[in-house]
């Protein structure tokens, strides 16, 4: 699975949302600075996470951008999902849908699973968790496995 450098740039914009006091409105700018994200991308990103329903935004003077709920209640994948589309596809299709004859058949199993791994551990980790550095259990113990790092 390869991440994006607009789903990063996601995460990290959200992080930002998130380590900010609620509802308390944070500049575009203020986020471009603080986590090195090309501004003019940067508003794109922030725009899709608003259709998305996890990023409000006021204009003016006072305005900026906050998330429209509570960090514990938005998950990376949502994240990821809201401006890249599905976390796991094989060739713009979803695991479930693929067919596969003779010997590549049970390969669709593959990218199932590869997908239900994927969603387990996005699907797990809410920004609040990245913010407070409170990963759960099971992701940071597969971060910390010995091969998890091993360059493939």
């Amino acid at each position: 699975m390869r991440v994006s450098a607009k789903a990063d740039y996601a995460v990290r914009a959200a992080l930002e949302l998130a380590a900010a006091p609620p509802e308390q409105p944070v500049k575009a700018e203020h986020i471009a600075v603080a986590q090195g994200i090309p501004l003019a991308f940067l508003g794109n990103i922030l725009g899709e996470l608003r259709t998305a329903g996890i990023v409000q935004s006021r204009r003016g003077a006072e305005g900026g951008h906050w998330l429209a709920r509570s960090a514990d209640d938005v998950t990376i994948a949502e994240v990821i999902r809201a401006v890249d589309g599905p976390l796991a596809s094989v060739r713009g299709e979803a695991p479930n849908d693929l067919t596969y004859e003779g010997t590549a058949e049970p390969l669709r199993d593959v990218w199932v699973a590869l997908r239900a791994n994927v969603r387990a551990v996005l699907e797990s980790v809410t920004l609040a968790d990245v913010a407070a550095n409170r990963l759960p259990e099971p992701v940071r113990s597969i971060a910390a496995h010995p091969e998890a790092s091993a360059p493939r």
